[in-house]
């Protein structure tokens, strides 16, 4: 990935996760909450087809495709719940890996990304971001993690986080529909900065997530 991420970013995409998932904390007691279908694409098509302010349902977007190799800081980490997990999350981005980046002046080169072990609480987690290298001395709970060039599928998932768990069973369809099976857990890459030129926040349908699939 070529892109490298300036350090304020951090800040920006920890406010998606924050929000999101304390949206979802508020509604994942209600187990009985009907999600409309998401509109689901089988190739990447132009964005520019959809008006995504005007819809109610996420649109979810597979491409097949193969993932470059990241060389990442990453910390683990639990929580019993959304508001917690939401907490976490934004103390792991905005504090212990932006202050192990800086102190060690390493470039970011992707946006956050996070391994989950469960979609329900307890959430078990990993949460990390890609650098253009890692430094010789970690700090104390930070570890290195390499993701290697892989084949994946990806859903580029548009809508509020709290329903990507459609993201997750569109993949689980693909791979049935392929005969293929996952090599590696899945992954998650909060890609969109969810605070417009204004510093107020995006209209969800158009916030990027992506779900990525390793696959074998």
């Amino acid at each position: 990935m070529k892109h490298i991420f300036q350090q304020k970013d951090l800040t920006l995409i920890l406010v998606l996760i924050s929000t999101a998932f304390l949206a979802f904390s508020c509604n994942s007691d209600n187990h009985n909450t009907v999600i409309p279908d998401p509109v689901i694409l089988k190739k990447d098509k132009p964005r520019s087809k959809f008006d995504t302010s005007e819809r109610s349902v996420p649109i979810i977007n597979i491409s097949d495709t193969v993932a470059l190799p990241y060389k990442l800081l990453t910390i683990k980490d639990s929580a019993k719940n959304s508001v917690r997990l939401s907490k976490k999350l934004a103390t792991i981005y905005g504090e212990q890996l932006a202050n192990c980046i800086k102190k060690n002046k390493l470039k970011m080169m992707s946006a956050p990304m996070a391994w989950y072990k469960t979609q329900k609480a307890p959430f078990f987690f990993e949460a990390g971001v890609a650098v253009d290298k890692l430094p010789s001395k970690f700090a104390k709970g930070v570890n290195a993690r390499q993701v290697a060039k892989t084949k994946v599928i990806i859903a580029h998932f548009y809508g509020p986080y709290e329903e990507t768990v459609q993201a997750y069973q569109a993949l689980k369809e693909w791979l049935k529909d392929n005969k293929k099976r996952p090599s590696s857990p899945a992954y998650e890459i909060y890609v969109t900065d969810p605070i417009d030129k204004d510093g107020k926040l995006k209209d969800p349908y158009k916030v990027q997530t992506d779900i990525v699939m390793p696959y074998e």
